[in-house]
């Protein structure tokens, strides 16, 4: 009967093999590209709020933003630091919805049992 000295037993679990890495990186991976995809698709809904309100148009855009920028510049330090919290609580709002939309994408699909696996 063989036996396994405790020091290499130990030493074993202190390290990560090549597979758990490997595991560690995807899901790093997906939770990254998770997170950068919904931070574009929020900005992407600012972007059409900004769109929308210029009349669908490039120049009423344009237009829009403009007046945006114009007024923001101008404003005193208490109301410019009172529309970044106005813009923050808008932006945690979106986020939370389209992470609520897409709540079925947070993990990655898992592989069905007797698939072949590619990779």
């Amino acid at each position: 009967m063989a036996t396994h000295s405790p020091q290499r037993t130990n030493r074993r679990r202190a390290r990560l093999t090549r597979r758990e890495w490997q595991n560690m990186l995807y899901f790093a991976l997906h939770g990254l590209g998770f997170v950068a995809s919904t931070l574009l698709i929020t900005w992407g809904l600012f972007f059409l709020f900004f769109l929308a309100i210029g009349g669908f148009s490039f120049d009423g855009f344009v237009h829009q933003l403009n007046n945006f920028t114009t007024r923001y510049v101008a404003a005193e330090p208490a109301r410019a630091g009172a529309f970044l919290n106005m813009f923050a609580i808008a932006h945690m709002i979106l986020s939370t919805a389209v992470v609520a939309l897409r709540a079925n994408r947070i993990l990655p699909p898992r592989a069905e049992e007797g698939a072949p696996r590619h990779g």
